[in-house]
Parts: structure tokens; C-alpha cells; sequence
């Protein structure tokens, strides 16, 4: 029997407009833990944007704060305290506007200014939360390692437990998997297209939110929602 997965992420409030897009593009709503259906995008076939998304809607629409990791000697409940105490230090942080960019093989929402700030709290996130995660397993590092990682992101990975952290980090938010140089250069658009709604909304980090995944094959969902209340600078 595999054993849960748990990671600390950064997922809209439930009601946004960024909220709903992300689900709508994913085509799965993580806080509900429920299938909801594709928004339209361009003339796309919904069939078509579902194989697109299989890979991210595992996870459900959010921004990586702690990537996944597999509880070591801590509880569920002690990780759920910790999210408690460390969002009562912390205030929330502007993200800004978010835009459609492309990544590596995969379409995201990023913000469309750079902001110190964020890349600075998601590696408090990275220090705080490490205590809880097991030892990588030997399968998921060599899996990385098939990734092409360069030997800084190596170093991380086996330090930290996953390669995008400190300043090798970059907030973002997917909207696709892995897909060909042809198929980005046609989805992309209509997926900027389709977030126009989005183009004047501020957005800002205003919570951390416990994520779960039950077993291997299962989805990631929301567990907890730990709102910032730290004073404001």
C-alpha cells in the first residue's frame, strides 16, 4: 500500500476568477476534490485540453511553495500545527497580475513583474517545512535525474528534496503538461486569450495551503488553508 503524499502549496481562494480558470483549464478542482468541466479555450476540443493536462491536473491549480514529499516522523497533525503557527508570522505577498508564459515544455501563469518577495517566502517555505519530509527515495531521485539536471539543481535536489528551490525558483502556476515546441506555439495564445478576464486582477499570496495525495495513483487536494496574519511591512 503506497502511503500519502503532502506538500505545501500556494492554491487560489476557492471563489477567485484564478481559481475557477485554473480548474477550468485543468479540468479538476482541488479544493473540492472534484472533476469540473474544461472552459473553452479557443476552438480547442475538450477531449484534446484533457490529454494536455493529465500530468498537471494530478495536482490540482497551484504555485509550488514545498514540493511533494512523503511524511517522515512527523504527523499529519503535527504538519497541520506547523502550517498554522508559521502562517500566523507571515503576511501575505503581492504577486501581481498574472500572465500566460511558456516553461521549459509546459504553459503556466506567472507573474507578469518580477517580484523578489515571492521567490524570498517561497524559500522560507523550503527551510520551514523541511523537518517533515522523509528521505527521498532512491526510484523518485533517479527519476529526477532522467530530467536533465545541472549539477547545482543535483546538489539541491539532495539537499532539499526537489531541484526548483532558492534561486532556481519561479513561481508559476500550470496550466499544461509536457507538450511539443508545434503544440506550444498554438496553445499558447489561446490560453492568453482565454485568461484576458484575469488580466487586471491583483494577485497576492494571502494564504499556504496543506495539499494531500492518498496514494500513487490519486489526486492532489486541499486539506487545510492556513490564511497569512502576520503584520504587514
Amino acid at each position: 500500500m503506497s502511503l500519502p503524499r503532502y506538500a505545501i502549496y500556494y492554491a487560489p481562494p476557492p471563489s477567485s476568477r484564478l481559481a475557477r480558470f485554473g480548474a477550468g483549464v485543468l479540468g479538476y478542482d482541488c479544493n473540492d476534490g472534484a472533476d469540473v468541466p474544461h472552459v473553452k479555450v479557443g476552438g480547442i476540443d475538450p477531449a484534446v485540453l484533457a490529454l494536455m493536462t493529465v500530468e498537471p491536473r494530478r495536482y490540482g491549480f497551484h504555485a509550488t511553495l514545498k514540493a511533494p514529499f512523503h511524511l517522515g516522523d512527523a504527523s499529519e497533525a503535527a504538519l497541520m500545527d506547523a502550517c498554522d503557527a508559521f502562517a500566523a508570522r507571515y503576511a501575505p505577498v503581492p504577486v501581481g497580475r498574472p500572465m500566460v508564459a511558456t516553461i521549459a515544455s509546459f504553459v503556466a501563469l506567472v507573474p507578469a513583474e518580477p517580484n523578489q518577495r515571492i521567490s524570498q517566502f517561497a524559500a522560507t517555505c523550503v527551510e520551514a517545512f523541511d523537518r517533515f519530509g522523509a528521505p527521498m527515495r532512491p526510484a523518485d531521485r533517479e527519476r529526477r535525474l532522467a530530467s536533465g539536471l545541472t549539477p547545482r539543481q543535483v546538489g539541491l535536489m539532495d539537499r532539499w528534496g526537489y531541484p526548483y528551490v532558492f534561486e532556481q525558483f519561479r513561481f508559476h502556476m500550470t496550466l499544461t503538461g509536457s507538450l511539443s515546441h508545434d503544440q506550444i506555439t498554438w496553445i499558447t495564445p489561446l490560453l492568453s486569450r482565454a485568461s484576458q478576464g484575469l488580466a487586471s486582477d491583483i494577485v497576492e499570496l494571502d494564504a499556504i495551503s496543506v495539499m494531500r495525495q492518498d496514494d500513487h495513483d490519486g489526486r492532489f487536494r486541499v486539506v487545510a488553508r492556513c490564511r497569512l496574519k502576520g503584520q504587514r511591512s
